[in-house]
């Protein structure tokens, strides 16, 4: 399923690479989406653990965007130098636009993060997307809005995917 093919008044979990890709401007069908839930025509959410994934790869993107260090290992090379850490501040301006993208962000309860193991077990989903999944289950929401193709084995589930990602 496209993004685009989302009906309105449909609730979606919303997934990292959406706002990544939004953020970033690599994606006009990322902010298309992004913009319904603005307008609540959607009803989205999300949860803190995917908001401080974007946190962190938008602060990785922003570095080498600034030319303070160049790929691979980026996450290493900053870590050697807190002193080009502190003069990144647009991750932080971008990711904290989440919350006025009428997007609910719910907490991740340590509750979910047990029941993640068993989505782990059956599905083979690393941690963090079974976390999404387990905490879909938990919300009763269908629809994930995400590029990333490892749920698609997922059935209990429907993936809406951007069709225009322009890396």
């Amino acid at each position: 399923m496209k993004l685009i093919d989302i009906n309105a008044g449909s609730e979606v979990f919303v997934d990292s690479n959406v706002f990544i890709y939004h953020f970033t401007g690599v994606s006009g069908e990322c902010s298309d989406f992004l913009n319904r839930c603005e307008r609540s025509e959607l009803i989205a959410m999300t949860t803190a653990n995917v908001v401080l994934e974007v946190l962190h790869r938008l602060m990785m993107v922003e570095a080498v965007r600034k030319n303070l260090v160049k790929p691979p290992n980026v996450v290493k090379k900053l870590s050697k130098a807190p002193q080009k850490l502190k003069s990144l501040n647009e991750y932080f301006i971008n990711t904290e636009k989440i919350h006025d993208m009428g997007i609910a962000i719910k907490p991740l309860e340590f509750e979910t993060i047990i029941k993640s193991h068993m989505v782990r077990l059956d599905s083979g989903l690393m941690v963090n997307d079974s976390v999404i999944i387990a905490s879909m289950k938990e919300e009763g929401v269908k629809l994930l809005a995400t590029s990333d193709k490892a749920f698609k084995k997922i059935e209990e589930i429907n993936v809406c995917s951007p069709e225009d990602i322009n890396l």
